[in-house]
C-alpha cells in the first residue's frame, strides 16, 4: 500500500450531509445515488468526474457528506449546504478492496502515521475522493477505489 503526505489546496463543495452512528454505514452508498440524481442542481460544479465525501468522526457517530467541488459558493440548492476545506496537510493513500476491507485499509493508515510519528488532526474533515473511473462498474459491496484523506497537524519525518 503506497501511503505518503501531501499538500492539498483549499476547495469549495456543495452536497448533502448525514449524521448518524457507526452501526448505520450503510446508508452512505444512499447518499451517493441522492447526489448523483441532485447533481446537475449544483452551479459552478469544476468536475463532473468526481464526488469529495468529507466527513469527521466521534466516538460514537459520524457525519458524512457527500459533495462535488465547485468554482464559488454563491447558490447552494435546497436541502444542501456549501463550505470551504481549507489548504492542508494529509496522509492519503488508495483504498482498492471490497467495503468489508475498508476498516483494514484505514487501521494500515493509523500504524503508518503512528511509525513515522504523524498525529491526525481531529479538528479537520477527512476526506474520500471518488472519481468517475473508480466507482464505474462497481457496486459498493463489490471492489471499490477510492482515495482516502487523513489530515495531519504537522510533519514529524518527512517521508515519500
Amino acid at each position: 500500500m503506497d501511503i505518503r503526505v501531501i499538500d492539498r489546496e483549499e476547495i469549495k463543495v456543495v452536497g448533502i450531509a448525514w449524521n448518524g452512528s457507526y452501526s448505520q454505514l450503510d446508508q452512505i452508498p444512499h447518499l451517493f445515488s441522492q447526489m448523483n440524481e441532485r447533481v446537475d442542481e449544483v452551479l459552478y460544479h469544476k468536475n463532473h468526474h468526481i464526488f469529495i465525501a468529507p466527513f469527521h468522526g466521534r466516538e460514537t457517530e459520524l457525519t458524512y457528506y457527500v459533495t462535488v467541488p465547485v468554482e464559488e459558493i454563491n447558490y447552494v440548492p435546497e436541502g444542501m449546504l456549501g463550505f470551504t476545506i481549507p489548504e492542508k496537510n494529509y496522509v492519503f493513500c488508495t483504498h482498492s478492496g471490497n467495503a468489508a476491507e475498508i476498516e483494514n485499509t484505514y487501521r494500515q493508515i493509523l500504524a503508518w502515521m503512528e511509525e513515522y510519528g504523524y498525529e491526525q488532526d481531529h479538528q479537520a474533515l477527512c476526506l474520500e475522493v471518488y472519481k468517475a473511473n473508480m466507482m464505474e462498474n462497481r457496486t459498493y459491496v463489490d471492489q471499490l477505489q477510492f482515495e482516502i484523506y487523513i489530515p495531519v497537524k504537522k510533519y514529524a519525518r518527512i517521508h515519500y
